[in-house]
């Protein structure tokens, strides 16, 4: 329903009949129907469905990202953007475009290969770093550390706008978060990231139920804890890195949706990834509807929209859980 929405509203709309009849047309290569406006079918395979895609794709690898990230450290505060994962992914991006890195074996996978890269360095920084503060690297701890990281990763990307000229424009508009004319080259960009991702995290949910009570008796039921564990920071930084070299910093995606799917379906995971991953989809298509249609025909950036959503959800999170400390 949010990819129709989503492909059908805006400043034209599109008959969500004519959709079908126009991605069937183009898929099979047939005839397109004379009844078809050729201008709707240019505005749906050129502009939306991508879009719609693209943005499907970023909610759902930052949903699931969140809920493998909460379910490993028991704690529903932790999501890439908390952690510092997204600061570090930005990082990567920045420099990447800021000096015009090409790396020779990866040509258009240069920008999400090094936003992974440093989303990945960044985690394992912010738990080295958590674990000399904290031997008992407690959940809260480790997420003050992932913030103050977030903080001064934040403040190495402000240095480099300050030095930079003519990209200006560019870095900024991507750091604000958006899907907006990105087009089908971002859509193959992502793509193999999120699956690769996606499915890293989708077989180890049984595993993520039994550290959620613990590590110690996680290990006593048979999980090799130390492997797991850096497969799911390992697929936590992928997909996190690839959606932030493609859509920019969105943030609260991977803390509120998972939170709202685990209150609404429980916490197996076995169940609560796969369902963040479709709610977190769906979440970030109707977001940036309302991103590029509230305000038509200016667009807000994405990343305001899921904010102004995702702020207000965060402090309630927080005072719920004081609340259940206090009871």
């Amino acid at each position: 329903m949010a990819m129709l929405m989503g492909i059908s509203i805006g400043t034209v709309s599109v008959p969500i009949f004519d959709i079908f009849r126009i991605i069937s047309a183009n898929i099979f290569h047939l005839q397109l129907d004379e009844s078809i406006n050729p201008m709707h079918s240019n505005i749906v395979m050129n502009i939306r469905l991508p879009r719609v895609i693209l943005a499907g794709l970023v909610g759902a690898s930052l949903a699931i990202a969140g809920a493998s990230f909460q379910g490993l450290l028991r704690n529903p505060l932790a999501d890439p953007y908390t952690l510092g994962v997204s600061s570090g992914a930005s990082v990567g991006a920045v420099i990447t475009l800021f000096f015009g890195v090409s790396l020779p074996f990866a040509g258009l996978f240069t920008l999400p290969l090094l936003s992974i890269i440093f989303a990945f360095l960044t985690i394992i920084i912010v738990l080295i770093f958590a674990r000399r503060i904290d031997r008992g690297m407690k959940v809260e701890t480790i997420i003050l550390t992932g913030i103050i990281f977030s903080s001064f990763l934040g403040a190495l990307i402000s240095l480099m706008i300050a030095l930079t000229g003519d990209e200006l424009r560019q870095i900024i508009g991507w750091l604000l978060g958006s899907v907006s004319m990105r087009g089908w080259d971002y859509i193959q960009i992502i793509l193999p990231f999120f699956l690769v991702g996606s499915l890293l995290l989708l077989i180890n949910g049984r595993e993520l139920n039994a550290m959620s009570f613990g590590e110690e008796k996680a290990q006593h039921i048979g999980v090799n804890v130390q492997r797991r564990k850096m497969l799911v920071l390992i697929a936590g930084s992928i997909l996190s890195g690839a959606a932030v070299a493609v859509s920019g910093t969105i943030g609260f995606v991977g803390l509120v949706i998972p939170h709202l799917t685990r209150l609404l379906w429980g916490p197996d995971h076995r169940h609560l990834l796969p369902l963040s991953l479709l709610t977190g989809s769906g979440f970030l298509i109707l977001a940036d509807l309302l991103a590029r249609t509230i305000i038509a025909p200016t667009e807000l950036p994405i990343g305001v929209i899921t904010s102004i959503i995702g702020a207000p959800v965060f402090a309630i999170i927080l005072m719920n859980r004081r609340n259940e400390r206090r009871g």
